[in-house]
């Protein structure tokens, strides 16, 4: 959601906010704003729009002098994009600045309260309690101050706050949103995310809930809610900046298109050792394994779909009743865990606000957590009991493409070592899948070299107002993220069905020329699919199939064929999801969209 970054040091502050903001521009935002202290007074510039905006109107931050501040880009949640709406908020005087980045769920009330007191409220946002609290409770002791106002706050939060007669100090906090501090000798960073301060800095503390964070140039302190120093281990960022830039691709998206096989190879290859795989990670034993009676897959978005996968894969190939269910009606729904039973928690950025919360749900009620993230020392990591990391470096994005995939991998994985240790895979038959399993990126590289006859038939259909997207078993939940990823950034309306349900009311909007995406990569399935193909083609609908090698039936019915080629049916999704994703890139490039930064969307979701 919200981006945040803070620096105080010895080098003007702007620039460096500004470049950080830039850097974290994939999180989705609707408004951007600094503030800024120098000669004792806190200057304070803000801009509806793009980044670009506040960079101009501030010369790109020439205009604030100071070498202490703070920088934000919104993403609305409490009143509509304006210059009023955007951060940072200040108190009454001008004296404190904050910037937000979470819900407060009892600002209403708080904001009455401070009204009968005399405070003036210029914005519709959530956030600007907070500076009125803080300037209510200030008694020249920040730490005190800050303390003060956690207590009587509820809801979810990361802050960067300025104190006028503390200068060149940044204060931070946070209670389920992410916050980082970078340390360097080119000065101290807070930031939303990593890539923001990656430039400077890869020596990074993760700030854990109910922190407070005090930074100066000469260093940083950390204190609980009683105000007691904290001591914090330091971790070091092992990819670099230049991961998180372009290199000479048009858009993030394409370069992580294109980064997927060395992701799941980096992915895999730890895990395989001596013609097996070992995870270690799980903290579970082989006896605790073959006893688990029911595994909860628990996800949002792609995530979320990865689980649609995997509850197949799972059940086909472990014998293991899984349920697969979004983060946000598992939180609520009060579902009954079973005994010895496993609860997986996929989430790319580990900060997920519905799948933290599902998270800990799930401790609640008996299960061992598995958190399968692709951020080392996240909130979902911290917290999960034990811990599998994807190792796709940044993602930046909004569509997720390497970090799903690399995610698949990881399950992939877990079912064979679940199948191996319940006995229910012959050693002929692992072995045979182990050796496609370490093929799937250099079969992924090869679906890559397709991408010209997908940007001329993306080309072609470009100006659809309906996609839809239709599979069985597996192939269903490969047609969940080929919709996903074209709605997301092409703004088509896009749906993927189960094949099987077509004429249970969803076949009377097939229509002449129509797009139907087909996919039909499993074998046993493969001739029910056709015959789905035929009911939707006699209606006039245009057929874009997918299959694997081998299967060219297809093109007796398809207009349009992709193939993959021949692997495991169990995992089809890792190849078939390449033509999908290169698909949904091309058709937004030709309708002139911002392929990284669709509207309304961010990357990392920290709010409900």
């Amino acid at each position: 959601m919200c981006g945040i970054v803070g620096y105080t040091g010895h080098k003007p502050a702007a620039p460096i906010l500004l470049e950080g903001l830039a850097r974290l521009e994939y999180r989705g935002y609707d408004s951007a704003g600094l503030a800024v202290e120098g000669d004792g007074v806190i200057e304070v510039a803000k801009a509806k729009g793009r980044l670009r905006v506040l960079e101009e109107m501030t010369s790109k931050g020439e205009l604030l002098a100071g070498c202490c501040g703070i920088g934000h880009t919104r993403w609305a949640t409490h009143g509509e994009p304006s210059m009023a709406n955007a951060h940072p908020h200040c108190n009454p005087t001008k004296t404190i600045a904050v910037v937000h980045n979470g819900i407060i769920e009892n600002y209403q009330e708080l904001r009455e309260k401070l009204v009968k007191k005399g405070y003036a409220f210029t914005s519709e946002t959530d956030t600007e309690v907070i500076p009125q609290l803080l300037d209510q409770y200030y008694t020249g002791d920040p730490i005190e101050t800050i303390a003060k106002m956690m207590v009587r706050v509820n809801g979810s939060y990361a802050l960067g706050i300025l104190f006028e007669d503390h200068p060149e100090a940044v204060y931070a906090v946070r209670k389920d949103s992410p916050m980082v501090v970078g340390s360097s000798e080119e000065g101290n960073f807070i930031a939303s995310d990593v890539p923001a301060i990656l430039k400077y800095t890869r020596n990074v503390y993760f700030v854990d809930n109910m922190e407070i964070v005090e930074m100066t140039p000469e260093g940083v302190h950390f204190y609980n809610l009683d105000c007691e120093e904290l001591e914090k281990t330091q971790t070091t960022i092992e990819w670099d900046a230049q991961a998180a830039e372009k290199g000479g691709y048009e858009h993030f998206m394409l370069k992580e298109i294109y980064e997927q096989p060395k992701a799941v190879k980096d992915t895999i290859s730890p895990h395989i050792k001596n013609g097996g795989i070992v995870l270690d990670e799980l903290k579970l034993t082989d006896d605790q394994l073959r006893r688990l009676s029911r595994i909860y897959i628990v996800a949002c978005g792609s995530a979320y779909h990865v689980g649609v996968v995997a509850r197949y894969v799972i059940e086909h190939m472990a014998g293991i009743p899984v349920e697969t269910e979004l983060a946000s009606e598992f939180r609520y729904r009060k579902s009954i865990v079973e005994e010895n039973s496993l609860a997986i928690i996929i989430s790319q950025s580990g900060e997920t606000a519905d799948s933290l919360a599902a998270l800990k749900e799930a401790k609640a009620r008996g299960a061992h957590v598995l958190a399968i993230v692709n951020v080392v020392g996240s909130s979902i990591a911290r917290e999960a009991d034990s811990v599998l990391y994807t190792w796709a470096g940044p993602e930046i994005s909004v569509a997720t493409t390497k970090a799903y995939s690399t995610q698949l991998a990881v399950m992939y994985m877990l079912s064979m070592k679940l199948a191996q240790v319940r006995g229910t895979l012959a050693q002929a038959e692992f072995d045979a899948l182990l050796s496609d399993l370490l093929g799937i990126p250099e079969q992924i590289q090869y679906m890559l070299g397709d991408k010209e006859r997908l940007q001329w038939f993306a080309s072609k259909y470009a100006s659809s107002h309906d996609i839809f997207f239709i599979g069985r078993g597996i192939d269903y939940g490969i047609s969940m993220e080929g919709s996903l990823k074209l709605k997301e950034i092409s703004y088509i309306h896009s749906e993927a069905y189960a094949a099987g349900e077509m004429k249970h009311g969803t076949i009377s909007l097939i229509e002449k020329d129509l797009l139907v995406v087909c996919v039909a990569t499993q074998h046993e399935l493969f001739e029910k699919m056709v015959s789905n193909i035929v009911e939707v083609k006699s209606r006039g609908a245009y057929i874009m199939g997918l299959t694997q090698i081998g299967c060219f039936s297809m093109e007796d019915t398809a207009d349009f064929t992709v193939y993959i080629p021949r692997i495991a049916d169990y995992f089809t999704t890792s190849l078939a999801i390449i033509p999908l994703q290169l698909l949904a890139y091309y058709v937004s490039l030709a309708r002139g969209l911002d392929v990284d930064k669709p509207r309304n969307l961010a990357k990392s979701v920290t709010v409900e």
